[in-house]
């Protein structure tokens, strides 16, 4: 961890003065290729490379690793009409120094989008959309493609769309997620699939854009609350509003109510973040200062037949809650704060601090992968802990880009009680260039 976090300086001090020289004029060796090609044919893809490591995973003493993250994307674009459009992506993600390496750290070639594309998603009155693709909606805590995993999350997906006038929009999907596999090709779930009708009125007030959605989720082989194995029947209305008010003010609110049933168990949770920014365009570097609230429910009685814990469905949940990534959007409630700043030659600097509860002091501290903790009698208390994060982004030469920062997580009273109580530490650097 100490030579991570070593490395981590020398590449922010290396590479910074890249950063702040003037932008040569973009280069890739696929637009090198693309030149000699027709123009109803291109080649593209990326290559992101990121160094990152941990110290007290689980909150506990001796548990760290420091490993290389590697993402190759090699991509084809048929445009052979105005209307058509073909794409096809193969991608291979690989983790060297890290055991076992499994997805989403590791994940050898594979495809990952392959679609059709009739008419096209923002500028054609109906468009339609089918095959392997990623998808997000509003803000992407609801679906999201996380892109800031190794190997990110897709759907097989049928969608389609109608644009209004005034830019107001409809689309209606079918989608089952990806699950991708290391010793075959990815496939989806039979029966796990995602419904939906997501609309967009971007102009129904002056400054305000409102994006209703409505979700119907099915999943077999559930246990619920009794241990029985059940099927999922869920649904998931919801709406994400945002705008800009006087005073160089902004805001975001998104809520979800989640109903249904898990064989005999009710499902009856819900979802809220409330965010305000004012940007300071007056000051230097016109930084914007933002505070937030999250709340997601949690379930009060783990044997009453009703599901109160919230679903977050298929968010994309990196940096919602901290950018470490060690909770997630269940029985939590979150302050968030935080000033971004757009500096000089494209070097962007964001801190953020985070206060986390457990929405329910009966219910568990969750990942978006596992339980991190639980107390079943309640009396660990609910502060679970706090996390300061540094982040830094940099625009360099053509389609290089970097960024470095580091996630620091101090224990609460709950972690101290439920878990060893270890800080947490995670530093990365991270490099993307666009073949």
């Amino acid at each position: 961890m100490r030579t991570l976090l070593r490395l981590l300086v020398f590449f922010c001090v290396a590479t910074l003065p890249a950063a702040a020289q003037k932008a040569a004029e973009p280069f890739s060796p696929a637009s090198l290729v693309n030149k000699h090609l027709p123009t109803w044919l291109r080649f593209g893809g990326e290559q992101r490379t990121r160094l990152e490591g941990y110290s007290g995973l689980g909150y506990r003493d001796g548990q760290h690793d420091t490993y290389l993250l590697n993402r190759t994307r090699l991509s084809i674009n048929i445009i052979p009409t105005k209307w058509a459009h073909f794409y096809g992506e193969m991608q291979d993600a690989r983790a060297t120094g890290k055991r076992p390496g499994q997805p989403p750290t590791e994940n050898l070639w594979d495809f990952h989008q392959v679609f059709v594309e009739l008419g096209s998603i923002d500028k054609s009155r109906v468009w339609l959309k089918a095959g392997r693709q990623e998808i997000v909606i509003a803000d992407s805590r609801i679906m999201g493609a996380v892109q800031w995993s190794n190997a990110n999350r897709t759907f097989d997906a049928v969608r389609a769309g109608y644009h209004f006038a005034g830019g107001n929009r409809i689309e209606l999907f079918t989608a089952s997620v990806v699950v991708n596999a290391s010793d075959t090709w990815d496939h989806h779930q039979q029966g796990n699939n995602i419904h939906g009708i997501y609309t967009e009125f971007p102009k129904l007030l002056p400054g305000l854009n409102l994006q209703p959605y409505l979700l119907w989720r099915t999943q077999p082989n559930v246990r619920n609350e009794a241990g029985r194995i059940a099927d999922v029947n869920e649904f998931t209305p919801g709406f994400r509003l945002a705008g800009n008010l006087p005073h160089s003010l902004d805001f975001v609110v998104e809520m979800t109510r989640e109903t249904g049933t898990i064989g005999s168990d009710r499902i009856r949770s819900w979802m809220g973040h409330w965010e305000v920014g004012h940007t300071r365009k007056q000051w230097m570097f016109s930084p914007r200062i933002w505070a937030e609230y999250n709340y997601h429910s949690g379930d009060s009685n783990p044997t009453d037949g009703v599901r109160g814990t919230y679903d977050p469905l298929y968010a994309a949940l990196h940096d919602k809650f901290g950018f470490a990534d060690q909770v997630a959007g269940r029985n939590l409630r979150d302050i968030r704060g935080g000033v971004e700043a757009k500096l000089p030659h494209g070097i962007g600097a964001v801190i953020e601090i985070n206060d986390w509860r457990l929405a329910s002091r009966y219910d568990a501290l969750y990942s978006s992968t596992a339980v991190v903790a639980r107390s079943p009698s309640g009396t660990a208390g609910t502060h679970v802990g706090n996390e300061v994060d540094l982040i830094t982004t940099w625009k360099m030469r053509g389609p290089l880009q970097g960024g470095a920062g580091i996630g620091y997580i101090i224990p609460g009273e709950f972690l101290k009680h439920a878990t060893p109580g270890k800080h947490y530490i995670y530093p990365f650097v991270v490099f993307t260039y666009k073949l």
